[in-house]
Parts: structure tokens; sequence; C-alpha cells
């Protein structure tokens, strides 16, 4: 069963998940607050774990931005699934470039909700429509610049063969492979977009184009 928090400022929005999740009966809600500084608190204090999933609004009423939230939340050890509108693409940007794992409206079904929350517990990656709106939308979406090559590694890599068999595939050596995955994360941090692991570089290979949202490599 997987641990969930709850932040929003809305307290509706939170009895209302609180409640589906209880329902549903995999996913357990422990902590539900308006802030990521209760929920923060309510860990100092509890002695608690981070939670496996923290679902988040994207504007709370207490000043905080939502790169601050997002990063804040991601750098404790939780995954984040924004939980908002899917209005204000510039806001889902920065949330995703923040390390959120992806977005889920406001006006979904709760069934829809929860299905996001299960597959980011299972740390895969959320595609969904409000993503691809949001980074579609933007075209202040920072571009990493990657390298034919690195975009040839990253393809392949993120679609998901194990980097010995991505070396084999381009006839390079293993620590050549290693040396550009390592200089694909460098230059996604530069422009603000950090992937530490592999499904965020996943997440980046969508955001760009060099995979498709079903996995697949892309033909670009």
């Amino acid at each position: 069963m997987s641990t969930v928090a709850l932040i929003d400022d809305h307290e509706s929005v939170r009895l209302g998940l609180e409640a589906a999740c209880l329902r549903e009966g995999d996913q357990r809600v422990v902590f539900s607050g308006g802030t990521v500084k209760e929920y923060l608190t309510w860990r100092s204090t509890s002695g608690a774990p981070p939670v496996d999933v923290v679902v988040l609004d994207l504007t709370l009423g207490d000043g905080t931005t939502v790169t601050e939230n997002v990063a804040t939340l991601v750098a404790d050890g939780a995954s984040v699934v924004i939980h908002s509108v899917a209005d204000r693409p510039a806001s889902v940007r920065e949330a995703l470039a923040a390390g959120a794992a992806g977005v889920v409206s406001k006006s979904s079904a709760l069934g829809d909700v929860l299905d996001a929350i299960r597959t980011v517990a299972r740390g895969e990656a959320l595609n969904n429509v409000e993503w691809a709106s949001a980074v579609d939308g933007d075209r202040e979406f920072a571009d990493a610049q990657l390298s034919t090559r690195e975009r040839e590694v990253l393809r392949l890599y993120a679609a998901g063969l194990p980097l010995k068999a991505v070396a084999e595939r381009l006839g390079v050596a293993y620590s050549t492979a290693k040396e550009n995955i390592t200089r694909i994360r460098v230059k996604y941090v530069e422009v603000g977009r950090p992937a530490p692991t592999k499904v965020d570089l996943l997440r980046r290979a969508m955001e760009d184009g060099i995979v498709e949202p079903d996995g697949a490599p892309s033909d670009a």
C-alpha cells in the first residue's frame, strides 16, 4: 500500500481525495494540510518517513512558489503529482522542471487522480494531456541543446534499453555511452530541468520529442 500526502489550501478538495483513497483501499493518506511547511513539520515531529506520493496544488495561499514547493518535496524524498487546473502552462512547466512527476487536472474524475497516484507510486512516468499541453504551449521551455549522438543515446536509453545494449546498438564503447548519459544529465541541470533517475530522463526525452508519449523511440 502506497502512502500519500495531500497538500492543498482547499480543505474540501483534500477531504474528497482522502475519502476516495480510503474507499479504494490501496492508498493510505497519512497527511493532509495546506502547505509544504506543515507537511515537513509533521514529518519532523512524527518521525515518519517520506511519503510515496505528494498530491500538490499548483498554487498555495502561503506565498510560496511551485518551484520551491516541488523542489523541496522531491529533495525530501517524495514523488510529486500536481493536482490543479490546467490553464496555466507556464506554472505547470515550472513544476515539471522542478521535478514533479506529472500533472492531473482538478476537473478529472477521482478515479483518474487515483490512477495517477498509483502510476507515480510505481516509479513510472505519468503521461497526460495536461502535461503535453503545458510543454507544447510554452515556447520558453528550456532546450538542453543535446548533440546528435546524445539524442541517439537518450532516445534508446530512455525507451528502455540497458546502457550496455545502447552502446552495442550504436557501435560505441560502454564507457562512451555512460559519458553521454552523464553529459545529458549535466545539460538538463544547467537549464533547470534535472533528470537524476532513468524515469526523469524518460520524462525529459518525451518533453523534447525524442521519445513518443508511449515510451517508444521517436522517428524524429
